[in-house]
């Protein structure tokens, strides 16, 4: 898919941003699902001080991060990354896992060759809820198709294989996302899919002493 003329300009905007970061610090990248991670906020409200770059884009697979590594990765120089990437992947009517998993480990395989000094985190996919989803919404109609809890728990699992045989570190931070049944918590998401602020903070919770 053709990357979008919002995403192009939020690629642009990540360009001239990153001239300007202090290098050496803390990066959280991949698709919607990192770009709409409060995690500034959230990190204020808690007292803590860490400087923390998003060059998350939504609607990104793997393929479309691939071209763009310099303003989503290597431009801000980090020394600790965090990536959530692949959910669109999984969501695609063309979804192969191992598809997935080639182009992720290319994506890794580009960051250890680029910053070698870099400690690499690899995010668990989040759970999904696909019975909040909004009847009314075209791109709900077809978003839940391949994205399943099923296939997330499988695709983690292929993620964490992946760390290991990358020397990154595999991160599941989901506990207390889910329901009795698996599920994204109703009161944490917003469509079934993507999450307001306060399931971020269970995530930064899990997450922070990571940072």
């Amino acid at each position: 898919m053709a990357i979008s003329r919002e995403q192009q300009e939020k690629l642009e905007r990540y360009r001239i941003l990153n001239q300007n970061v202090k290098k050496g610090e803390i990066l959280f990248t991949g698709s919607s699902l990192m770009e709409q991670f409060p995690i500034n906020e959230l990190l204020m409200t808690q007292g803590m001080s860490q400087v923390i770059y998003n060059r998350g884009i939504g609607g990104f697979t793997t393929q479309d991060m691939l071209l763009c590594m310099e303003e989503m990765v290597f431009g801000t120089e980090p020394s600790r990354i965090f990536i959530n990437i692949g959910t669109n992947d999984i969501g695609s009517p063309d979804y192969k896992l191992e598809t997935l998993m080639d182009r992720y480990g290319e994506i890794i395989s580009r960051i250890q060759e680029r910053l070698p000094r870099a400690e690499i985190n690899m995010m668990a996919y989040y759970p999904v809820n696909e019975t909040e989803k909004l009847s009314d919404d075209e791109w709900l109609k077809t978003a839940f198709v391949t994205r399943t809890n099923e296939n997330i728990l499988i695709a983690n699992q292929a993620v964490e294989k992946l760390a290991a045989e990358k020397g990154c570190r595999f991160l599941n931070v989901n506990q207390g996302l889910t329901d009795e049944k698996g599920r994204l918590k109703k009161e944490y998401t917003i469509e079934g899919i993507h999450m307001y602020a306060n399931g971020y903070r269970v995530v930064l919770d899990n997450l922070k002493k990571y940072l």
